[in-house]
């Protein structure tokens, strides 16, 4: 089953307003709290962690909320523990969670929420705190998200699994379900193609029999670059304003619409972007993807100028290149990719893609190439993107660069999606 989400606004009064402010400050309290129990337990048991009931225990009974949304704020904690820990593993430079935060987003599950559908009504209830039961918050939606929401509740009462309180550009509830529809199986369909996650071509594809495509990501670039300017102007403006000040405070909200605006943008654009590249593998029949994993990209090139530099150093980039690479959604991509893809039953698989995009397939030779085409002494010719999206499927089918289609004489799809 497919987990979604649906995000809505909420009417309220002062009261229940101000409650829903102090749940988020009361959560940032317990992820602080396990940030210092895990510590002291570290420190007291020779590096061992401590475990998920350890931590529930150590939290119980100490703040004025419902247990189940302790627990998951600890939960979140401990997936972020997890998640360090497996990227260390695998030579990253990861830190574990030691950043204290003032707010965190409250989440409640199961028994902690209720509908109530003849008054457009949810409660949110604060659990038992000193051995009384707290009054619950309650809280208007819109007429069309309760609709949407009995629907859903009518297949399955159960399909709502929890509730999210977020802040985006003011507060907002992220009610999370499962559609309860299955994934469909594998639709064996015989073409396998090969992507290249790029970031001026957010996705080039080459498949077996020869079709490719090139969707750009030109747009994205234009948002982040325009964000970016935007807030350069903004901070510019704060240095000169007293912190905390009127005039301070209404920057301070400017920048946040700035970001709440592009992070809706791209998020549109990347769907965009993901949905036209699978209807293009339903039109030509593709059973398999192949997705190569730029990773490495941003992680093993630097940013510092280095002096006698040597072949095992890093690579060096300029200032307005480590912006591009810090702006480049490849993740989310890659993430729309696997769920949009798995939907309509088409295999998803992950792949290096090292070397890549300077390997000739045909004589095996090695070169770099600064134009948008790929050129080797041995006559191959091809776009520098598809050519890395051919090599990356030769790689996924046989395990080495080889040339597995003609892409050379079929046409190539471009998209240019409008603005």
């Amino acid at each position: 089953m497919a987990t979604k989400v649906v995000k809505s606004s909420f009417s309220a009064s002062k009261e229940d307003i101000d409650k829903l402010f102090a749940c988020n400050r009361i959560a940032a309290m317990i992820w602080n709290a396990s940030l210092e129990i895990s510590k002291s337990y570290a420190l007291a048991n020779g590096g061992k962690w401590i475990s998920k009931s350890g931590l529930y225990k150590a939290l119980k009974n100490l703040y004025p909320l419902h247990s189940q949304s302790v627990q998951m704020v600890a939960d979140k904690y401990l997936d972020a523990r997890d998640a360090a820990h497996a990227a260390i593993l695998k030579g990253y430079k990861n830190k574990y969670p030691w950043r204290r935060k003032k707010n965190f987003n409250t989440q409640w599950k199961d028994k902690a929420f209720s509908f109530d559908f003849e008054k457009n009504v949810l409660s949110l209830s604060l659990g038992i705190w000193d051995g009384k039961r707290q009054q619950g918050i309650c809280l208007k939606l819109p007429k069309n998200i309760m609709a949407k929401i009995n629907e859903i509740m009518s297949l399955n009462k159960d399909a709502i699994s929890q509730i999210e309180l977020c802040y985006d550009n003011g507060l907002m509830l992220c009610i999370i379900y499962d559609d309860g529809k299955q994934s469909p199986e594998n639709i064996g369909f015989p073409e396998t193609v090969g992507v290249d996650l790029g970031e001026i071509h957010s996705i080039a594809a080459c498949a077996t029999n020869g079709n490719s495509i090139i969707i750009t990501g030109r747009k994205l670039r234009s948002i982040n670059r325009l964000r970016n300017k935007t807030l350069a102007s903004i901070s510019k403006a704060q240095a000169k304003c007293t912190k905390g000040s009127r005039r301070w405070k209404k920057l301070q909200r400017k920048k946040r619409y700035i970001l709440s605006k592009s992070k809706h943008q791209v998020a549109y654009k990347t769907h965009e972007i993901t949905k036209n590249f699978v209807d293009w593998c339903l039109e030509n029949k593709v059973g398999k993807v192949f997705c190569g994993n730029p990773e490495g990209v941003q992680r093993n090139t630097s940013g510092r100028k280095k002096k006698n530099r040597t072949k095992n150093k890093k690579k060096i980039r300029n200032r307005k290149t480590s912006q591009k690479l810090s702006n480049w959604n490849f993740g989310k991509i890659k993430d729309c990719l696997k769920y949009k893809l798995a939907n309509v039953g088409i295999e998803f698989e992950g792949i290096s893609e090292a070397y890549s995009s300077q390997t000739c397939p045909i004589c095996g030779q090695r070169h770099k190439t600064n134009s948008r085409n790929y050129k080797c002494s041995c006559g191959y010719h091809a776009h520098r993107d598809v050519h890395g999206a051919h090599n990356i499927l030769s790689l996924g089918l046989n395990g080495h660069f080889d040339k597995v289609c003609d892409f050379e004489k079929q046409k190539t799809k471009y998209l240019r999606l409008a603005a």
